[in-house]
């Protein structure tokens, strides 16, 4: 952003505070008589007010809330807002135009009027609950997808196509017994016993699943049983 750009300062909120209480003032005293106009008992006539700009500064809050949120949610927002200011500017008017009429000292209001006021707090009650679950559903940020861990290889370079998996990795996607590899034949098992006792005139099972254990393979009974058959069958008999 400029440095020069112009932003909301204290003053400005003090600003905008003084003159909210200032308009709901002068907006109370009109409401509390339509309310009473409206026969409300007067103990709660106070509380009329208090539902019609209680509500339009919870829309103003709501709208706040919403800005970043989707067209849907965002339009009913500024509908039930701009509905309840509506609402509220045309009591104040209807008030002062009945008050205004030649000899009249008390407000009365006809059938029409007094039917959409009484409608006004359940009509309240409900946006403003319905307000409150937009606020919840689209006030908490998304939640973060999973990061992939990078590749400690680094990116290929451009214009290459990528390495395949290493086999370390890839290893560990099945499972794993220590030692043990694929390609291990018979006549391979066979040249690592033989490789690991030389001199051995007679090699036990035992000694040759040690060579291929140290050797870094892995081998069952059956398989090390080839194996010994495979090298005496290959050794040279003595004496030959």
């Amino acid at each position: 952003m400029n440095a020069n750009t112009p932003t909301a300062t204290r003053r400005d909120r003090y600003a905008i505070v003084g003159l909210g209480l200032a308009g709901c003032a002068l907006s109370y005293d009109a409401l509390v008589q339509m309310a009473l106009a409206a026969h409300i008992r007067p103990p709660l006539t106070y509380l009329f007010p208090i539902v019609i700009d209680g509500f339009i500064a919870y829309g103003v809050r709501a709208l706040l809330v919403l800005r970043t949120a989707p067209v849907r949610p965002r339009l009913y927002g500024w509908t039930l807002f701009i509905a309840a200011t509506t609402a509220s500017i045309w009591a104040n008017c209807r008030h002062a135009i009945n008050l205004n009429q030649p000899g009249t000292t008390t407000l009365r209001l006809d059938d029409t009027t007094v039917a959409v006021l009484s409608a006004i707090a359940p009509l309240a009650l409900a946006g403003a609950t319905h307000l409150h679950i937009l606020i919840n559903r689209h006030s908490h940020p998304p939640a973060a997808s999973p990061s992939i861990p990078a590749d400690p290889a680094g990116p290929p370079p451009t214009g290459q196509p990528p390495l395949p998996i290493r086999p370390a990795l890839a290893e560990t996607d099945r499972p794993h017994r220590p030692g043990r590899r694929a390609d291990a034949s018979i006549p391979h098992l066979a040249s690592t016993i033989a490789a690991a006792h030389p001199h051995a005139d007679h090699i036990t099972r035992a000694m040759a699943r040690t060579a291929i254990e140290a050797a870094g393979l892995a081998a069952g009974n059956q398989r090390i049983k080839e194996a010994l058959h495979h090298l005496h069958t290959a050794r040279p008999t003595p004496g030959n």
